[in-house]
């Protein structure tokens, strides 16, 4: 229990602006778009771009991140394993939400359709 604790904590307190270049890098290496990043971004939390190149400037935690997200009322509909967790069982919201926009970057890269990514019904 500690441990999963330890590891929530480490996520909150993890920068957006750090792994944003990651989530750039592995999605232009399979081909797509830092505007296909942004908009699965924008689908999940609201940020628009404007507002999401202010965040990385701020350097914000993940938790501010999130805290300050409007997030789709369709993000429930992301399934599946991303890190060795299923992100639908994951208790901790915030650590549940982080994992959400890492599952789309995933898909993203793995070169899923945006409608399929973006839960389009």
């Amino acid at each position: 229990m500690n441990n999963a604790n330890n590891h929530d904590e480490r996520i909150a307190k993890m920068t957006f602006a750090t792994v944003y270049p990651m989530y750039i890098a592995k999605v232009e290496k399979k081909g797509r778009t830092k505007e296909e990043l942004h908009q699965v971004i924008e689908w999940l939390t609201g940020f628009d771009e404007k507002k999401l190149q202010e965040l990385i400037e701020e350097k914000i935690t993940f938790e501010l991140f999130f805290q300050s997200a409007t997030l789709n009322p369709n993000a429930h509909l992301i399934t599946g394993v991303i890190c060795g967790y299923r992100v639908e069982e994951i208790e901790n919201q915030l650590t549940q939400q982080v994992r959400y926009l890492d599952k789309l970057v995933d898909e993203l890269a793995k070169g899923r359709k945006m409608e399929k990514i973006l839960r389009a019904a």
